[in-house]
């Protein structure tokens, strides 16, 4: 299978994972491209050959892929059985091994938590890995609590990121045939911290306004018949996000923005709405 314009998903046997799956099977569906679904196994197991007394442990590993790969097939094809799809077995620790098999890919999509997560997090060490470190824009998976309300939920905040986070929320707003919700939530001290300095009228609510309103601008014009709500509110981001997004199909957020170290692989709003969110978040990369 060619792998651009693809979707990749990372399956692991949890409940978590197979949601994952269903997602992003309606989500190929719905961008008309073809699906991969990997499980990755360490690589001593995938490989098989000079285990010796291991042989049968390793043989046991790739059956319970074989198993994963199978039940996750058996949803992505009730979900949405006119997609192309394939499966994969990767060899190496999980996170390594789709952020390389998700080279080239439109999305990578994985559940918020596995097999191995502890009972209680929100929020695991493959999820959070892939986030901050995948080439590709990814989705998080939470396990539904509720039919989503109908709508998209984007979150920007005047940075670069901004605008691929609106190209991104304004395209799976008119996929799925629904209004798309524009959050600004700002706070002078926040911006504060940041590398930027902060313009004297920060504070002005008309010019946060002007700014949403700017960014918004070109891209009505392309989606005439889509629904836009902007909201611009001075709170902290992460308090407006959650509170927009309960209920909604999907929250889209960037990998960073104002305010975060350029260093940074996954900034403190992103991680934090992975961590609480209760719907898909999707985190989209500043530049591919």
């Amino acid at each position: 299978m060619k792998e651009n314009n693809m979707i990749l998903v990372g399956v692991d046997g949890s409940h978590a994972a197979l949601e994952a799956a269903a997602w992003a099977a309606r989500e190929a569906d719905l961008r008309g491209v073809p699906l991969r679904v990997a499980n990755a196994i360490p690589a001593w197991a995938a490989s098989g050959t000079g285990l010796g007394r291991y042989a049968k442990i390793a043989a046991w590993m790739r059956d319970g892929a074989a198993a994963t790969l199978a039940a996750a097939l058996e949803r992505v094809r009730a979900e949405a059985p006119r997609i192309t799809v394939d499966t994969a077995i990767l060899a190496g620790d999980p996170r390594p091994v789709l952020i390389e098999a998700s080279t080239g890919a439109d999305l990578l999509v994985i559940g918020n938590h596995g097999l191995g997560g502890f009972r209680g997090l929100l929020l695991g060490s493959v999820a959070q890995g892939v986030a901050g470190h995948a080439p590709c824009d990814v989705v998080v998976v939470r396990e539904p609590s509720e039919a989503p309300r109908g709508e998209v939920v984007a979150g920007i905040d005047g940075s670069p990121a901004s605008a691929r986070v609106l190209d991104f929320a304004f395209a799976e707003a008119a996929l799925r045939g629904v209004g798309l919700r524009v959050v600004h939530a700002y706070s002078p001290l926040d911006a504060g911290r940041g590398l930027a300095p902060v313009p004297d009228d920060f504070d002005d609510e008309k010019t946060q306004v002007r700014m949403v309103a700017e960014a918004l601008a070109g891209r009505r014009e392309l989606y005439p018949d889509l629904q836009v709500t902007e909201w611009v509110i001075r709170c902290h981001p992460v308090e407006a996000l959650l509170q927009a997004s309960q209920g909604a199909d999907l929250l889209v957020v960037g990998s960073h923005g104002h305010g975060e170290f350029s260093g940074l692989l996954l900034g403190s709003v992103s991680q934090a709405l992975l961590h609480y969110a209760t719907v898909p978040v999707a985190v989209v990369r500043a530049s591919r």
